[in-house]
């Protein structure tokens, strides 16, 4: 698992669960002993069940492995693509479930077209503590080959995850999958750190229920320009749904802004616009909505380093 996130520690938590042999992949030091002390903690309806896994800041210290999954950071994708081949077994493979776009490019520039996966989780988790998360979504697991077909490797490491728990299925095509929560998340996420609420909340309030249905049609009409087939029709109740999916959980971009790390606006919102431009679409609301989350960004960030 490269990244011990909220959603990295989740996965690595359930698959250790599950039986298999996890290890985990960051950048600090003091989290990587910690987790390698005391395991991986997943909280769900009021049980917490713990599961040894080995963590290092080193891919040398854990490979190889015979599957990266990778859930870093949008901005930290080029960093994670480098440290794979470290990582990794010969000709094994790397999964990428993270939001926003151009991950899955940064993995193939590595690595090969032949050696990534790309998808999506609407799995949710809510950071605790060092290694300590809560199960807060339950929705889907897609992925796909790269290459654009549905192979056996495709489908032997969805049956692994779905056994786990997470709810996962192989499909041919990435492009569909990742466009599909890209478009949810272009709704959700920044509408929840501005908020500062729930995901289900980004649409049952009256006031952001509209720019809500805008920032999900506007990313929509820039991916149907790009020719990319969507697996609904309908922007707008897609995202809703997965609101509603995740209704309680507190999504990614709200736990950057509570904790003033940086944010993945520019691979979400700021990616539909800029793409939008380029193909002649109108896309106001995600233009705007990026540019007030890079405020917010830049009002944390300049603080914290005058303060140190």
């Amino acid at each position: 698992m490269v990244g011990p996130g909220a959603l990295g520690c989740l996965f690595a938590g359930l698959l250790a669960l599950a039986g298999h042999d996890v290890r985990l992949l960051g950048r600090r030091r003091e989290q990587a002993e910690a987790l390698t002390r005391n395991g991986v903690v997943v909280e769900r309806d009021a049980e917490a069940r713990r599961a040894a896994v080995r963590a290092s800041t080193d891919p040398r210290a854990l490979g190889p492995v015979d599957l990266a999954i990778v859930l870093v950071k949008a901005t930290d994708t080029a960093e994670a693509a480098n440290s794979l081949p470290a990582l990794l077994g010969p000709d094994a493979p790397a999964l990428s479930l993270q939001n926003g776009l151009g991950n899955v490019e940064a993995l193939t520039a590595v690595l090969g077209v032949d050696r990534v996966l790309g998808g999506v989780s609407s799995q949710g988790a809510t950071t605790l503590g060092v290694g300590h998360v809560r199960h807060a979504g339950f929705g889907p697991t897609s992925l796909a080959e790269a290459s654009g077909r549905l192979t056996e490797r495709a489908e032997t490491i969805a049956a692994m995850l779905d056994r786990a728990g997470l709810n996962a299925r192989a499909y041919a095509d990435a492009a569909p999958l990742i466009w599909g929560k890209l478009i949810a998340n272009a709704a959700i996420n920044p509408l929840g750190a501005l908020l500062r609420c729930q995901n289900g909340q980004t649409y049952e309030r009256p006031a952001s229920r509209e720019l809500f249905v805008g920032l999900a049609r506007e990313a929509g009409d820039v991916a149907r320009a790009l020719g990319v087939r969507l697996p609904f029709d309908d922007p707008a109740e897609h995202a809703r749904s997965v609101a509603q999916m995740t209704s309680g959980n507190r999504n990614s971009m709200l736990q950057d802004v509570e904790n003033r790390r940086r944010t993945e606006i520019s691979a979400i919102n700021g990616a539909v616009a800029r793409l939008g431009a380029e193909h002649g679409v109108p896309t106001p609301l995600n233009g705007t909505i990026a540019t007030l989350i890079h405020a917010l960004e830049e009002g944390y960030l300049d603080t914290r380093s005058l303060t140190g």
